[in-house]
């Protein structure tokens, strides 16, 4: 089984390029900071960045949504490869497949714009805008019986 969970912050923005034909596919290239949970030694350094690729809409959402300093759980596979650059080097990579990427925090507990700069949406509500400590809707007291789903 090759299955890899990782959560972590966008190193950077993500480089998108399409690929060439008729059906052309989005291919979105970013990296993780992921912190390790423990290290040896007292080593300092105690942080990984892993390559991350992402095809298709995933690839299209990671363009959208994504940018330096987000945090977000990616799940996926490994993947290894080698090329030869143009001076006849051989180099080997390995990147993490995205088969699944989701936001690890909400906009608001990023600390800044949460990778969400210049989409921001306005409207009339509470100076909180309605939202309690933990990012959730305050519901007022006595309202159950308008809920659609307690019908059930």
């Amino acid at each position: 089984m090759n299955k890899v969970i990782l959560m972590g912050r966008l190193t950077r923005d993500p480089e998108v390029r399409y690929s060439s034909g008729d059906n052309s596919t989005a291919i979105a290239r970013y990296s993780l900071a992921v912190d390790r949970r423990f290290s040896r030694n007292n080593e300092e350094n105690n942080t990984d960045f892993i390559n991350i690729v992402a095809f298709g809409k995933a690839g299209e959402f990671a363009e959208k949504y994504f940018r330096k300093g987000t945090k977000v759980l990616v799940t996926g596979r490994i993947q290894t490869g080698s090329y030869t650059n143009k001076d006849g080097v051989k180099i080997y990579t390995t990147d993490v497949v995205a088969e699944d990427q989701e936001f690890a925090e909400s906009k608001n507990s990023s600390g800044n714009d949460g990778g969400f700069a210049g989409n921001h949406h306005t409207q009339s509500a509470p100076s909180n805008g309605g939202m309690d400590n933990n990012g959730f809707m305050n519901i007022p007291d006595g309202i159950d019986e308008e809920l659609p789903f307690n019908n059930f």
